[in-house]
Protein backbone atom coordinates (compact mmCIF):
# COMPACT_ATOMS: atom_id res chain seq x y z
CA UNK A 1 0.00 0.00 0.00
CA UNK A 2 1.29 3.60 -0.99
CA UNK A 3 0.29 5.31 2.30
CA UNK A 4 2.38 4.72 5.72
CA UNK A 5 0.19 2.36 8.03
CA UNK A 6 0.66 3.02 12.46
CA UNK A 7 -0.44 0.50 14.75
CA UNK A 8 -1.89 2.26 17.81
CA UNK A 9 -2.38 -0.14 20.68
CA UNK A 10 -4.72 0.83 23.21
CA UNK A 11 -3.43 0.04 26.59
CA UNK A 12 -5.04 2.17 28.99
CA UNK A 13 -7.76 -0.33 30.90
CA UNK A 14 -6.99 -2.02 34.11
CA UNK A 15 -9.13 -5.09 33.19
CA UNK A 16 -11.68 -5.40 36.24
CA UNK A 17 -13.52 -8.68 35.10
CA UNK A 18 -10.39 -10.53 36.00
CA UNK A 19 -9.52 -9.39 39.36
CA UNK A 20 -7.92 -10.72 41.51
CA UNK A 21 -4.98 -11.00 38.69
CA UNK A 22 -5.75 -7.58 37.23
CA UNK A 23 -5.73 -4.68 39.96
CA UNK A 24 -5.44 -0.86 40.24
CA UNK A 25 -1.78 -1.56 39.63
CA UNK A 26 -1.55 -3.93 37.79
CA UNK A 27 -3.48 -4.21 34.95
CA UNK A 28 -4.49 -7.01 32.80
CA UNK A 29 -2.12 -6.03 29.21
CA UNK A 30 1.22 -6.63 31.80
CA UNK A 31 0.01 -10.26 32.65
CA UNK A 32 0.84 -13.66 30.82
CA UNK A 33 -2.22 -15.16 31.18
CA UNK A 34 -2.04 -17.57 28.38
CA UNK A 35 1.50 -18.16 28.00
CA UNK A 36 4.74 -16.56 29.33
CA UNK A 37 4.59 -13.44 27.79
CA UNK A 38 1.93 -10.52 28.31
CA UNK A 39 -1.02 -10.06 26.69
CA UNK A 40 0.36 -7.10 25.44
CA UNK A 41 3.68 -8.58 24.79
CA UNK A 42 1.60 -10.79 22.29
CA UNK A 43 -0.26 -7.97 21.13
CA UNK A 44 2.47 -6.02 19.51
CA UNK A 45 4.13 -9.36 17.42
CA UNK A 46 1.34 -9.07 15.59
CA UNK A 47 1.73 -5.24 14.42
CA UNK A 48 5.05 -5.77 12.90
CA UNK A 49 3.76 -5.32 9.49
CA UNK A 50 3.30 -1.52 10.47
CA UNK A 51 5.85 0.93 9.75
CA UNK A 52 5.79 2.62 13.37
CA UNK A 53 3.84 1.30 16.02
CA UNK A 54 2.47 3.03 19.32
CA UNK A 55 1.06 2.16 22.43
CA UNK A 56 -2.42 4.69 23.73
CA UNK A 57 -2.64 4.33 27.48
CA UNK A 58 -2.60 6.54 31.08
CA UNK A 59 -0.01 7.96 32.65
CA UNK A 60 0.39 5.50 35.43
CA UNK A 61 1.11 2.51 33.32
CA UNK A 62 3.36 4.65 30.80
CA UNK A 63 6.48 3.55 32.74
CA UNK A 64 6.13 -0.03 31.95
CA UNK A 65 5.01 -0.34 28.40
CA UNK A 66 8.83 -0.69 27.30
CA UNK A 67 9.47 -3.23 29.49
CA UNK A 68 6.30 -5.59 26.82
CA UNK A 69 7.06 -3.37 23.99
CA UNK A 70 10.56 -1.68 23.72
CA UNK A 71 9.79 -0.94 20.23
CA UNK A 72 6.91 0.79 20.60
CA UNK A 73 6.11 4.66 21.03
CA UNK A 74 3.91 5.55 24.03
CA UNK A 75 1.11 7.75 24.01
CA UNK A 76 -0.13 9.25 27.07
CA UNK A 77 -3.88 9.99 27.46
CA UNK A 78 -4.82 13.09 29.47
CA UNK A 79 -7.59 11.64 30.48
CA UNK A 80 -8.62 7.50 30.83
CA UNK A 81 -12.74 8.44 29.38
CA UNK A 82 -13.04 5.32 27.23
CA UNK A 83 -11.89 4.52 23.75
CA UNK A 84 -13.67 7.20 21.77
CA UNK A 85 -11.80 10.31 23.92
CA UNK A 86 -8.55 8.02 23.30
CA UNK A 87 -8.67 7.42 19.81
CA UNK A 88 -9.53 10.96 18.68
CA UNK A 89 -6.61 11.79 20.70
CA UNK A 90 -4.40 9.31 18.83
CA UNK A 91 -5.35 10.16 15.45
CA UNK A 92 -4.60 14.28 16.27
CA UNK A 93 -1.36 12.57 17.81
CA UNK A 94 -0.06 10.42 14.92
CA UNK A 95 -1.58 12.12 11.71
CA UNK A 96 1.22 13.94 10.61
CA UNK A 97 4.13 11.59 11.39
CA UNK A 98 4.37 11.12 7.30
CA UNK A 99 4.46 13.38 4.85
CA UNK A 100 1.68 11.22 3.07
CA UNK A 101 -1.64 11.04 5.62
CA UNK A 102 -1.67 7.74 7.26
CA UNK A 103 -3.76 5.02 7.91
CA UNK A 104 -3.90 3.99 11.79
CA UNK A 105 -4.54 0.58 12.61
CA UNK A 106 -6.21 0.29 16.57
CA UNK A 107 -6.48 -2.62 17.88
CA UNK A 108 -7.17 -3.50 21.81
CA UNK A 109 -3.85 -5.19 24.04
CA UNK A 110 -5.97 -7.78 25.58
CA UNK A 111 -7.49 -10.42 22.35
CA UNK A 112 -6.65 -13.59 21.29
CA UNK A 113 -6.12 -15.21 17.97
CA UNK A 114 -5.22 -18.71 16.95
CA UNK A 115 -3.04 -17.64 13.43
CA UNK A 116 -0.92 -14.18 14.26
CA UNK A 117 0.22 -14.13 10.42
CA UNK A 118 -3.45 -14.50 9.20
CA UNK A 119 -4.68 -11.69 11.96
CA UNK A 120 -1.99 -9.28 10.49
CA UNK A 121 -2.57 -9.91 6.76
CA UNK A 122 -6.45 -9.15 7.64
CA UNK A 123 -5.33 -5.83 9.59
CA UNK A 124 -3.43 -4.98 6.11
CA UNK A 125 -6.32 -5.47 4.55
CA UNK A 126 -8.36 -3.34 6.62
CA UNK A 127 -5.89 -0.46 5.94
CA UNK A 128 -5.93 -0.68 2.34
CA UNK A 129 -9.77 -0.41 2.57
CA UNK A 130 -9.90 2.48 4.76
CA UNK A 131 -7.35 4.20 2.18
CA UNK A 132 -10.00 3.42 -0.78
CA UNK A 133 -13.04 4.19 0.96
CA UNK A 134 -11.92 6.93 3.15
CA UNK A 135 -14.33 5.67 5.75
CA UNK A 136 -14.30 4.04 9.42
CA UNK A 137 -13.46 0.09 9.01
CA UNK A 138 -14.22 -1.96 11.06
CA UNK A 139 -13.06 -5.73 11.63
CA UNK A 140 -16.10 -8.08 12.40
CA UNK A 141 -15.63 -11.58 13.53
CA UNK A 142 -18.31 -14.72 12.67
CA UNK A 143 -19.87 -15.83 15.98
CA UNK A 144 -19.37 -19.04 17.00
CA UNK A 145 -22.25 -19.03 19.22
CA UNK A 146 -25.22 -16.39 20.81
CA UNK A 147 -22.80 -14.32 22.65
CA UNK A 148 -24.22 -11.61 25.20
CA UNK A 149 -21.30 -10.35 26.09
CA UNK A 150 -19.88 -8.81 22.66
CA UNK A 151 -21.74 -6.23 20.65
CA UNK A 152 -22.72 -7.41 16.98
CA UNK A 153 -22.17 -5.37 13.38
CA UNK A 154 -24.87 -5.88 11.23
CA UNK A 155 -23.69 -5.28 7.27
CA UNK A 156 -25.71 -4.45 4.30
CA UNK A 157 -25.73 -7.66 2.71
CA UNK A 158 -26.89 -5.95 -0.79
CA UNK A 159 -23.95 -3.32 -0.37
CA UNK A 160 -20.42 -6.02 -0.53
CA UNK A 161 -18.16 -5.20 -2.61
CA UNK A 162 -17.16 -6.66 -5.53
CA UNK A 163 -14.44 -9.29 -4.02
CA UNK A 164 -17.32 -9.73 -1.37
CA UNK A 165 -14.12 -8.24 1.23
CA UNK A 166 -16.43 -5.70 2.83
CA UNK A 167 -20.06 -3.99 3.29
CA UNK A 168 -21.09 -1.05 4.69
CA UNK A 169 -22.26 -1.46 8.46
CA UNK A 170 -26.85 -1.28 8.43
CA UNK A 171 -26.01 -1.18 11.98
CA UNK A 172 -24.62 -1.99 15.67
CA UNK A 173 -25.96 -3.10 18.13
CA UNK A 174 -25.18 -2.99 21.54
CA UNK A 175 -24.73 -6.41 24.12
CA UNK A 176 -28.41 -8.04 23.38
CA UNK A 177 -30.21 -10.74 25.31
CA UNK A 178 -29.98 -14.35 24.56
CA UNK A 179 -32.57 -14.48 22.02
CA UNK A 180 -31.68 -11.12 20.52
CA UNK A 181 -28.16 -12.64 19.99
CA UNK A 182 -29.31 -15.59 18.46
CA UNK A 183 -31.32 -13.61 16.33
CA UNK A 184 -28.41 -11.87 15.13
CA UNK A 185 -26.14 -14.99 14.63
CA UNK A 186 -28.44 -16.64 12.60
CA UNK A 187 -28.78 -13.17 10.24
CA UNK A 188 -25.12 -12.89 9.57
CA UNK A 189 -24.43 -10.33 11.34
CA UNK A 190 -20.79 -10.30 13.11
CA UNK A 191 -18.96 -9.63 16.76
CA UNK A 192 -17.81 -5.87 17.11
CA UNK A 193 -13.96 -6.88 18.02
CA UNK A 194 -13.23 -3.01 18.56
CA UNK A 195 -10.24 -3.74 16.07
CA UNK A 196 -10.76 -0.71 13.36
CA UNK A 197 -8.73 0.99 10.41
CA UNK A 198 -9.44 4.64 9.48
CA UNK A 199 -7.21 7.64 8.56
CA UNK A 200 -6.62 10.52 10.88
CA UNK A 201 -8.59 12.57 8.69
CA UNK A 202 -11.44 10.49 8.03
CA UNK A 203 -11.97 9.70 12.21
CA UNK A 204 -11.81 13.72 13.22
CA UNK A 205 -14.24 14.34 10.24
CA UNK A 206 -16.68 12.26 11.91
CA UNK A 207 -16.16 13.04 15.18
CA UNK A 208 -16.62 16.66 14.28
CA UNK A 209 -20.33 15.95 14.12
CA UNK A 210 -20.25 13.39 17.13
CA UNK A 211 -20.31 14.32 21.23
CA UNK A 212 -16.52 14.28 20.91
CA UNK A 213 -16.55 17.58 18.82
CA UNK A 214 -15.33 19.50 21.94
CA UNK A 215 -12.39 17.59 22.13
CA UNK A 216 -11.51 18.08 18.27
CA UNK A 217 -11.95 21.81 18.70
CA UNK A 218 -9.38 21.68 21.69
CA UNK A 219 -7.41 19.41 20.01
CA UNK A 220 -6.97 21.88 16.74
CA UNK A 221 -6.33 24.83 19.52
CA UNK A 222 -3.38 22.58 21.16
CA UNK A 223 -5.23 22.22 24.18
CA UNK A 224 -6.01 18.93 24.88
CA UNK A 225 -6.41 18.78 29.00
CA UNK A 226 -9.65 21.62 27.91
CA UNK A 227 -11.02 19.25 25.75
CA UNK A 228 -10.88 15.98 28.00
CA UNK A 229 -12.50 17.95 30.41
CA UNK A 230 -15.56 19.06 27.78
CA UNK A 231 -16.53 16.12 27.20
CA UNK A 232 -18.17 12.56 28.91
CA UNK A 233 -16.51 9.30 28.62
CA UNK A 234 -17.39 7.42 25.58
CA UNK A 235 -16.95 4.16 23.20
CA UNK A 236 -15.74 5.24 20.65
CA UNK A 237 -18.52 2.66 18.95
CA UNK A 238 -21.06 5.10 20.47
CA UNK A 239 -19.77 8.62 20.03
CA UNK A 240 -18.67 8.02 16.67
CA UNK A 241 -19.18 4.96 14.54
CA UNK A 242 -23.13 4.56 15.21
CA UNK A 243 -23.35 8.00 13.55
CA UNK A 244 -21.09 8.05 11.18
CA UNK A 245 -21.81 7.70 7.47
CA UNK A 246 -19.19 5.82 5.77
CA UNK A 247 -18.57 3.26 8.03
CA UNK A 248 -17.69 -0.53 6.71
CA UNK A 249 -16.91 -3.89 8.32
CA UNK A 250 -14.59 -6.35 6.82
CA UNK A 251 -14.35 -10.20 8.16
CA UNK A 252 -12.07 -11.30 10.87
CA UNK A 253 -11.49 -14.86 9.85
CA UNK A 254 -9.28 -16.25 12.44
CA UNK A 255 -10.50 -17.65 15.70
CA UNK A 256 -10.62 -14.90 18.00
CA UNK A 257 -11.74 -14.06 21.22
CA UNK A 258 -11.44 -11.09 23.65
CA UNK A 259 -9.80 -11.97 27.23
CA UNK A 260 -11.67 -9.46 29.12
CA UNK A 261 -13.16 -12.47 31.42
CA UNK A 262 -12.36 -15.67 33.17
CA UNK A 263 -14.40 -17.31 31.13
CA UNK A 264 -12.72 -16.32 27.84
CA UNK A 265 -9.22 -17.17 29.60
CA UNK A 266 -10.77 -20.49 30.05
CA UNK A 267 -11.88 -20.98 26.74
CA UNK A 268 -8.23 -20.55 25.30
CA UNK A 269 -6.65 -22.76 28.12
CA UNK A 270 -5.82 -26.19 27.23
CA UNK A 271 -7.72 -28.60 29.64
CA UNK A 272 -5.49 -29.81 32.71
CA UNK A 273 -3.45 -32.94 32.84
CA UNK A 274 -5.94 -35.04 34.88
CA UNK A 275 -8.12 -35.12 31.12
CA UNK A 276 -11.09 -33.27 33.88
CA UNK A 277 -11.86 -30.72 31.86
CA UNK A 278 -9.97 -27.64 33.76
CA UNK A 279 -8.20 -24.68 32.76
CA UNK A 280 -5.76 -23.75 34.41
CA UNK A 281 -3.50 -20.69 34.82
CA UNK A 282 0.22 -21.55 36.55
CA UNK A 283 -0.42 -23.16 39.54
CA UNK A 284 -1.00 -26.97 40.87
CA UNK A 285 -4.54 -28.00 40.78
CA UNK A 286 -5.79 -31.46 41.54
CA UNK A 287 -9.47 -32.43 40.67
CA UNK A 288 -11.59 -35.03 42.05
CA UNK A 289 -14.53 -35.59 40.19
CA UNK A 290 -14.65 -31.96 38.92
CA UNK A 291 -14.98 -30.32 35.42
CA UNK A 292 -14.95 -27.20 33.09
CA UNK A 293 -14.07 -24.96 35.96
CA UNK A 294 -11.24 -22.40 35.46
CA UNK A 295 -8.62 -21.95 38.36
CA UNK A 296 -5.76 -19.40 37.88
CA UNK A 297 -3.98 -19.48 41.30
CA UNK A 298 -0.23 -19.46 40.37
CA UNK A 299 1.41 -19.40 44.08
CA UNK A 300 -1.12 -21.96 45.49
CA UNK A 301 -2.05 -25.47 45.29
CA UNK A 302 -5.94 -25.98 44.58
CA UNK A 303 -7.93 -29.06 45.58
CA UNK A 304 -11.50 -29.03 43.53
CA UNK A 305 -13.77 -31.47 44.48
CA UNK A 306 -17.37 -32.33 43.30
CA UNK A 307 -17.81 -28.42 41.53
CA UNK A 308 -18.16 -27.86 37.99
CA UNK A 309 -18.64 -24.74 36.36
CA UNK A 310 -16.87 -22.43 39.32
CA UNK A 311 -14.27 -19.59 38.73
CA UNK A 312 -11.53 -20.07 41.47
CA UNK A 313 -8.69 -17.21 41.55
CA UNK A 314 -6.02 -16.65 44.04
CA UNK A 315 -3.52 -13.78 43.77
CA UNK A 316 -1.66 -12.01 46.57
CA UNK A 317 -4.12 -12.29 49.35
CA UNK A 318 -7.27 -12.35 47.23
CA UNK A 319 -9.35 -15.19 46.62
CA UNK A 320 -12.17 -14.63 44.43
CA UNK A 321 -14.85 -18.27 43.69
CA UNK A 322 -17.72 -17.49 41.46
CA UNK A 323 -19.76 -19.10 38.64
CA UNK A 324 -18.18 -19.33 35.44
CA UNK A 325 -21.36 -18.14 34.12
CA UNK A 326 -20.89 -14.92 36.04
CA UNK A 327 -17.79 -13.78 34.62
CA UNK A 328 -19.34 -10.80 33.60
CA UNK A 329 -20.38 -9.62 37.28
CA UNK A 330 -16.98 -9.36 38.53
CA UNK A 331 -16.45 -5.96 37.63
CA UNK A 332 -19.22 -5.78 40.60
CA UNK A 333 -17.19 -6.80 43.00
CA UNK A 334 -14.32 -4.51 41.60
CA UNK A 335 -16.80 -1.63 42.26
CA UNK A 336 -17.55 -2.38 45.45
CA UNK A 337 -13.65 -2.60 46.18
CA UNK A 338 -13.59 0.22 44.79
CA UNK A 339 -16.08 2.12 46.85
CA UNK A 340 -14.08 0.92 49.53
CA UNK A 341 -10.39 2.10 48.36
CA UNK A 342 -9.62 -1.88 48.34
CA UNK A 343 -8.62 -2.13 44.06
Amino acid sequence: MERPVIACVLAGGTGSRLYPASRSDRPKQFLPLVGERSLLSRTMDRTAFADERHVLTRESFAGEIHEHAPEAGVLVEPDGKDTGPALVYAAWRLRDRFETEPVLVCLPSDHHVDDDAAFAARLERAAEIAAETDGLVTLGVAPTRPATGYGYIVPDRTEFSESGEFASVERFTEKPDREEATRLLESGAYWNAGIFAWTPGALLREARDSPLAPLVDALEDGDPDCGFDAIDPASVDYAIMERASDVFVTPLSVTWDDLGTWDAIGRVLETDNDDAENQSVGGDVLSVDASNNVVAAPDAHVSLLDVDDLIVAAFDDRILVAPRDSSQRVRDVVARLRERNAF
